[in-house]
């Protein structure tokens, strides 16, 4: 094994697809009854409202992307912008909330597996353990391979989702969407709570950038995969919630789950009424496919995050191999791995969801600061190829937007997301702050002329 360059192997169409298997899982089975006992039928509009506070980190990473295309994405951003500090917190904690996702959509599953074969009921663990397994083994096996997969899986997935909602059409309540029937039955406190529990559905939209390094014509190709999976990601989000709304019935929505919880199946609830009284049976199998692709593009997207951050002296060498054979950073997918099956073991799956989506919101609101700081700083070497509409309000709004939704997210969340900053902030202070002479871009800001050699290059490859 040898550290070196990954091979540039995803196309437009596998790189999107990548990046709407991160999307298509939890946002869709399990997360819509969460939403809906927070807001009622006005859970639709909760994710469009994610959706637009995630669209301006979609367009700030589209841009740094083209500029920097190399693995590590979020964390890779913020470190040029921001000086390696910064940079380490945002990679653990990016890498965290990704991995928390995955693990989410991997316990997750069990609860449809139930429905088509109970005879795993008592062994659900294990079934998800053993995915988890799957899943690293098939990202180590090569970038090429898994998002071959990623594609053929999502797009299977589409068209069964695309069929569920035009059957639920003709048999689905939609006067639950009137204002007679209390369409927003908990005003617009609860759209506004709604959109932050179910905003890191929209988590993968920007996580192929991180293995931007691994993608064919990045200046082209990243911009249009990130923006265009946003765009059928939120239609389908409406759509297929809209359904789920509309079939389901109210009080098993919002405690159908384990402990007078909200369902975990909420796709599934309603779902006998469609496709000859084989719904529920059938839905579940897609459910079951999607959420074992949402883990694998977790896995493959988040282990990129301690390949960069081993590469930048912030964690140890080793993280930076690459595997001889499969082109692909090896020991950090099994790092990913095992803090992957960690997770699905010893952590409960609402808990996950929470933490993962408190810390996403943090991300996406800082990631608008990187790119403030990259334009501000107004480095010669800072060239993307597509740039980011509407700046800097764009950005701005953003910003306090995210930071507005992570107030509604509850104690636990967001004292979890302390605990990663300063997780971070130990792993700097204790292993990079040694290894590492340089500051971000944001030093030019602060002192001008002084600090540009100091500053890494934005388009610097190593």
């Amino acid at each position: 094994m040898v550290s070196g360059d990954l091979d540039r192997s995803l196309g437009l169409y596998q790189t999107m697809m990548i990046s709407m298997g991160a999307m298509i899982g939890s946002g869709i089975f399990v997360l819509p009854a969460l939403g809906y006992k927070k807001a009622g039928p006005a859970v639709i509009v909760a994710y469009v409202l994610a959706g637009l506070v995630v669209l301006p980190a979609a367009l700030s990473k589209a841009e740094m992307a083209t500029a920097m295309p190399e693995s590590g994405g979020t964390y890779l951003y913020i470190d040029r912008a921001m000086g390696p500090l910064f940079g380490t917190i945002a990679g653990i904690g990016a890498w965290f909330s990704l991995v928390f996702k995955s693990s989410f959509a991997l316990v997750g599953l069990g609860a449809y597996l139930v429905i088509f074969a109970e005879p795993l009921s008592g062994s659900l663990m294990l079934v998800a353990l053993g995915l988890g397994a799957a899943v690293v083994v098939l990202n180590i096996s090569g970038t090429e391979l898994s998002g071959k997969v990623q594609a053929v899986i999502v797009s299977l997935v589409v068209v069964g989702l695309a069929v569920y909602t035009l059957n639920a059409g003709l048999v689905a309540d939609w006067a639950r969407f009137t204002p007679e029937e209390g369409f927003a039955t908990h005003g617009p406190g609860g759209v506004v709570t709604a959109a932050a529990f179910v905003f890191v559905s929209y988590a993968g939209v920007t996580k192929v950038a991180s293995i931007a390094e691994e993608v064919e014509d990045p200046g082209r190709n990243l911009p249009r995969a990130i923006l265009g999976s946003l765009a059928i990601m939120t239609l389908i989000y409406v759509a297929v919630v809209a359904a789920v709304v509309g079939l389901g019935d109210p009080e098993v929505l919002k405690h159908g789950g384990p402990d007078d919880g909200a369902s975990l199946t909420p796709m599934a609830d309603g779902a006998e009424a469609l496709f000859g009284g084989f719904g529920a049976i059938i839905i579940s199998v897609i459910a079951v496919v999607a959420l074992t692709s949402m883990a694998n593009a977790g896995v493959l997207s988040s282990s990129r995050f301690p390949l960069a951050m081993s590469r930048d002296s912030l964690l140890p060498a080793g993280l930076q191999t690459i595997d001889r054979r499969f082109k692909t950073p090896r020991n950090a997918i099994l790092l990913t791995g095992a803090v992957l099956l960690l997770l699905i073991r010893f952590v409960p799956v609402v808990d996950l969801a929470k933490l993962a989506s408190a810390f996403q919101i943090l991300v996406f609101s800082i990631i608008n600061v990187a790119l403030i700081t990259f334009r501000e700083a107004n480095l010669a070497s800072y060239n993307p190829e597509f740039r980011s509409p509407g700046y800097p309000y764009v950005q701005v709004f953003g910003l306090l937007a995210g930071l507005g939704l992570l107030t509604q997210m509850g104690t636990v969340p967001i004292l979890g997301a302390a605990g990663i900053i300063t997780g971070g902030l130990v792993v700097y202070l204790a292993y990079g702050r040694s290894r590492t002479d340089r500051t971000g871009a944001i030093g030019k800001i602060l002192h001008g002329e002084a600090a540009s050699d100091n500053v890494v290059d934005p388009a610097e490859t190593d």
